[in-house]
């Protein structure tokens, strides 16, 4: 059963940093496109970063502005957002997921149900 953990969240001042990391077990890795998503309260999912099997591709919605780097460790299955200069904006449950495609607007696949807990990132001003 696919087991989804993701970690790193907290509180922090405007400007400051934190780095998520997601642990996705039993999941077949292999050329999974895989991305972070995150929802704010009485907002819809959106997706924040999406990143290739290999590394070479990866795609950050307009709103990072150069703010956060994805990564991830094939060998671990984990998925790393390291997010630097946070914004109010930026405050809601972190979620990771795979991905159909890393293009703009990119969504979950279908068949990708085993969302986790989130992680909370909250952002103070």
């Amino acid at each position: 059963q696919v087991q989804v953990v993701e970690s790193g969240g907290g509180s922090v001042q405007a400007g400051e940093s934190l780095a998520l990391s997601c642990v996705i077990s039993e999941l077949r890795w292999d050329y999974k496109v895989m991305g972070w998503f995150r929802q704010a309260p009485g907002k819809a999912r959106e997706g924040v970063s999406c990143i290739g099997w290999r590394s070479k591709t990866r795609y950050y919605e307009p709103f990072v502005k150069g703010r956060f780097n994805i990564s991830r460790d094939n060998a671990k299955k984990t998925l790393y957002l390291q997010m630097n200069n946070l914004e109010p904006e930026d405050t809601a449950k972190y979620y990771c997921g795979v991905v159909e495609k890393c293009l703009p607007s990119f969504q979950p696949t279908a068949d990708f149900t085993a969302w986790g807990q989130g992680t909370q990132v909250t952002v103070s001003s």
